[in-house]
C-alpha cells in the first residue's frame, strides 16, 4: 500500500489583508513546523519523495520539517482567495470577512466560484484539475510521498476522493489547522482517505496555544 501525508503550511501571517503579505510564516509558524519534523522523523518511515507547492510559506514549512530539498511544484499552491473575496463583492456585493466570519463567507466564494460567476486567477475548474493531477502522480503503489501545501488543496482532494459539492467542500476547508497532518492510502482500487486534521506534534497541554486556524 503506499501512503500521501499532506501537511498544511504553519501559521501565516494572520493579520494580512493580500496573498503577498500574508505569504510567510510567523514565529510560531516555523515552531510548528518544526515539532511536526521532530514528530514525523520519530514517528514515521521514510518518505519516497517530498513534494512542496513553491509559496514562500510552503517552503519555509518544509525546510522547518527538514528533509532536506523537496521537489518544488506550483500545482500544490494555494487558491488567491484574496482575489476571489474581491470578486464576490464586487459581483455580489459581498464584503470580505473579518476572522470569525469565514464561516459563512467561504460557502459563498466557492459556490460561486464553481458556478463561473466569480474568478480570481484561474477557474474553479483549472484549481480543481492540477490539484488533482498532482494527487493522481503521487498516488504510486507502495510509495510514501510527503506534500507540503495549503488547506485549498488539502480541501479540493478531499472534494475529489469524496465527491463533495463544493458546499460541503467549504466546511471541510473551514476546521483545517495549521500544520495538520492528513493521510490518504493508495490501495488496489485508488486513493482513499485515511485521517483528517490530525495535530499529533501539538497533542500536549505546553502546545496548546499552538493550535491554530490561521
Amino acid at each position: 500500500m503506499g501512503e500521501i501525508i499532506l501537511v498544511r503550511h504553519g501559521q501565516a501571517n494572520s493579520a494580512a489583508n493580500d496573498e503577498e503579505s500574508y505569504d510567510k510564516l510567523s514565529d510560531l509558524g516555523h515552531q510548528q513546523a518544526r515539532w511536526l519534523g521532530d514528530y514525523l522523523r520519530d514517528r514515521e518511515r521514510p518518505f519516497d519523495k517530498i513534494i512542496s507547492g513553491s509559496l514562500r510559506r510552503h517552503r519555509e514549512t518544509s525546510a522547518g520539517i527538514g528533509y532536506g530539498d523537496p521537489v518544488i511544484d506550483p500545482r500544490l499552491n494555494e487558491m488567491d482567495y484574496f482575489n476571489l473575496g474581491q470578486a464576490l463583492e464586487d459581483v455580489h456585493g459581498v464584503p470580505f470577512p473579518g476572522p470569525d466570519e469565514f464561516a459563512a463567507h467561504v460557502p459563498q466564494v466557492m459556490e460561486a466560484w464553481h458556478k463561473a460567476e466569480i474568478m480570481g486567477v484561474e477557474t474553479f475548474a483549472s484549481f480543481e484539475a492540477r490539484v488533482t493531477s498532482v494527487l493522481q502522480e503521487a498516488a504510486t503503489p507502495g510509495a510514501r510521498v510527503l506534500c507540503v501545501t495549503s488547506g485549498g488543496v488539502i480541501g479540493m482532494i478531499i472534494r475529489h476522493l469524496l465527491n463533495l459539492d463544493p458546499t460541503r467542500m467549504a466546511h471541510i476547508l473551514l476546521p483545517i489547522l495549521n500544520s495538520s497532518v492528513h493521510r490518504v492510502h493508495v490501495i488496489p482500487q485508488g486513493p482513499i482517505l485515511a485521517a483528517f486534521n490530525t495535530i499529533p506534534h501539538l497533542d500536549q497541554p505546553d502546545r496548546a496555544h499552538a493550535v491554530t486556524h490561521y
